[in-house]
């Protein structure tokens, strides 16, 4: 079961002058930053109240982050939606009819454990399932 809103993912082009600039706008720093080598990438996130925002920046030309930015330009990439047990979502989900974009889950960035739906299905919405490790 989808709990909550996890986070909201934004991809940019430079990670560090978009860190600066919603520091600015959130008044708070990221709390952390790491890259995820699997998915050819570099993350920040900010957290205001309960609320995660991932800035995404692609550290890869063939990464999903990269082609996104090249056909799309900056902007919201995803929304992440916080399970309980992603193998049992990422089952019902495929039952009810939705494309898993992977067969099983992967390891993300923020300690989690990642799925991500085709927004062909979703009405354009890339969502993400997310479970903590």
């Amino acid at each position: 079961m989808l709990t909550n809103v996890e986070h909201i993912g934004i991809a940019v082009k430079d990670i560090s002058a978009s860190n600066d600039l919603f520091t600015k706008l959130f008044n708070v720093p990221p709390y952390k930053s790491e890259s995820v080598e699997s998915e050819g990438v570099t993350t920040s996130f900010f957290k205001i109240n309960e609320t995660k925002v991932e800035l995404l920046e692609a550290t890869n030309p063939d990464s999903a982050i990269a082609k996104f930015i090249e056909k799309k330009g900056e902007g919201i990439h995803h929304i992440a939606f916080e399970v309980d047990d992603i193998l049992a979502e990422m089952k019902r989900l495929e039952a009810e009819g939705f494309t898993l974009l992977n067969p099983t889950p992967k390891r993300g960035a923020d300690n989690k454990l990642v799925c991500f739906l085709h927004p062909k299905g979703t009405n354009g919405v890339l969502i993400e399932l997310c479970q903590s490790i």
